[in-house]
Order: structure tokens, then sequence, then C-alpha cells
């Protein structure tokens, strides 16, 4: 069965998720630079309240470039070895989301290494910077033999049915070496032909709805709507990359 993973940045959304049926959630704070490392409280939260979802944590110490000092390298491996010391329930899966190039675009080996060690025995997720990467077969194979578990991309397109073909190739190649995971302007409607299009055994998408504020007081960091997760559309992606195995 196709595996789905929402990200999401509101805890209110861990619990939806669940509901609606998703398997793995990517655990984010700040989704609208692109999505930075959530905090202790929040990943905490997060695995209190999951019962059976995978809960995947991205490490990222800042916005903009993949491109890791010593500084900021040294930071994501203490927030790696604090996420994994927090306890959770029992059955619910820890991964965690990492991604570091070199300034030519090529996946920063040594960094990624460091961070693959921190996580120990955690599945890890190479993130999206993987697009950026000038030959995402040869990128590909590092990460490989690297130990990462699974790399997140759109086939170096805009959205992954643009790239579905360099996706398709990718999982060609991938074999039972390393996972797939598809994203990037993933939706109901187009999912189902994604994966009979591509064979990506998971999907990766945001499932976003806006709430209205719950505060009476208007303010300049308060629009007074916000974005959350929808369940509805996780159910509906769930729904229909099951329907592409029935």
């Amino acid at each position: 069965m196709t595996v789905v993973e929402i990200c999401l940045d509101d805890l209110a959304g861990v619990g939806r998720a669940e509901a609606a049926g998703a398997d793995r959630i990517e655990l984010c704070s700040a989704l609208s630079t692109g999505g930075l490392t959530p905090s202790i409280g929040t990943v905490a939260g997060a695995l209190g309240m999951a019962e059976r979802l995978g809960v995947n944590v991205l490490i990222r110490q800042r916005p903009g470039d993949f491109v890791f000092d010593a500084d900021e390298l040294a930071a994501m491996v203490a927030d790696i070895r604090a996420v994994a010391a927090l306890p959770r329930p029992e059955g619910v899966p820890l991964g965690f989301v990492v991604g570091a190039l070199r300034p030519d675009g090529t996946v920063d080996a040594d960094a990624t290494r460091a961070l693959v060690d921190a996580c120990g025995r955690a599945p890890v997720t190479f993130h999206k910077a993987f697009d950026q990467t000038p030959d995402r077969a040869a990128a590909l194979e590092t990460l490989i033999s690297l130990g990462v578990a699974r790399v997140l991309t759109s086939g170096g397109a805009t959205t992954a049915a643009d790239g579905a073909a360099e996706l398709g190739a990718l999982v060609t190649q991938a074999g039972d070496r390393i996972v797939v995971l598809a994203g990037g302007g993933v939706r109901p409607s187009s999912v189902a032909d994604l994966v009979r299009r591509t064979g990506v055994p998971e999907v990766h998408l945001r499932a976003v709805e806006e709430a209205a504020s719950a505060s009476l007081v208007p303010s300049a960091y308060d629009t007074g709507r916000r974005e959350v997760t929808s369940a509805a559309t996780v159910a509906a992606v769930v729904d229909a990359v099951r329907g592409v195995h029935a």
C-alpha cells in the first residue's frame, strides 16, 4: 500500500492526520520559510498525541540555503540527540528529516554522515534539497552509501506530476535500497495518477485549510486567518491511493 506522509507545523494536525488515515507526519515549524526544526516541546507534544502514526522530525537550523557551517551542523546534531531522548508511546516510530549540500549543489557527504550517525537506528529522510543537486542519479547513490532510508523529491521539477518521468527513473534505480518519497503539489485529484505513472511507494504533501484566529484583538502578528491541517484533504488522499491498490 502507498504510504501517505503529511507535512505539518500545527499540533492539532497530528490528531487530525492520524484520524484521517495518514501513515506518517513530517513535523516542522515555520513552514512559510520552507520548514525549520520544531521546538522540543512541540516534538514532545506530537509524540504524546500519536498512537500509531510515524513521526518524522525535520532538522533544519535556519532558513535559506542548505550549506551549513560547523556551528550550524553541531546545533542540528544536538537537536537530533535531544529529540531522540524524548519518551514516546510503544508503536510510534520516530525518524528524522535532514539535508546538507556543498556550495556546488552536490550532497555534502561529510555533513550528512554526521547527521545520519547522530540519528542512530532512527530512519533518515533526505529532504528536497535533493532536487537542487546537479546529478540526482549520482546523488541517490551517495545517499544510499550513507545509509539514508528515504529521499523526498519531485524529480527536480516544480511539482511531482511535472517530474513524473524522473521520479519513475529514480524508483527503478533505487530498487529496494532506498525509498523514493514523492512530494511537490501532490493533491487528492492527481495522486492516484502519480502513483500509477511513477511506481512511487510513498507520497508527501501539506494538507491545509484556513482557520479563523482565536483572538478577538487585532495584531500586527495576526492576519485573522492561519493555516491548519485539513482532515478532509488527508482522508481524500488516503482514499485515492488506497484505490490504486483496490
